[in-house]
């Protein structure tokens, strides 16, 4: 496995509404896009810094991880880093045979139509990791 870029780092925010003003602020920009990705029970909205982008992430159910992850921190925070690669099964199955645990055996698509597999954060130090492709770009 060896990513080519950060392809972006996510952030839990309980209201997109009140914390998309202060990025489009702090960064000069406006947010590009809004999306919701109901398999995953999250609203999402990004920004683009250079090669990498910002995810906003806010819980749209109860039962989301964001909102599980907001529980535990009320004010938000960096809920993961995610890493653009070439094939994310192939990485996948490189990670799971350098005895990383998986949350996704298998791709499944994510916002912006990525194919993404999660690595859990018990087996990379703590870090909630996200291998991202681009179909489009295969």
């Amino acid at each position: 496995m060896k990513p080519s870029h950060i392809e972006h780092i996510g952030i839990a925010v309980t209201s997109l509404e009140k914390v998309i003003p202060y990025y489009e602020q702090l960064l000069g920009q406006k947010c590009y896009s809004i999306e919701e990705v109901t398999d995953q029970k999250v609203k999402t909205a990004f920004f683009k810094v250079g090669q990498t982008k910002i995810e906003l992430l806010e819980p749209t159910s109860a039962e989301s991880p964001i909102a599980k992850y907001l529980e535990k921190n009320p004010h938000g925070g960096v809920h993961h880093i995610a890493f653009c690669v070439d094939g994310v099964q192939q990485a996948l199955n490189d990670a799971e045979a350098m005895g990383i645990q998986l949350i996704d055996k298998t791709p499944r698509r994510g916002a912006e139509g990525l194919n993404i597999g999660f690595l859990h954060p018990k087996s990379t130090f703590g870090v909630l990791t996200e291998l991202c492709e681009d179909p489009n770009k295969l």
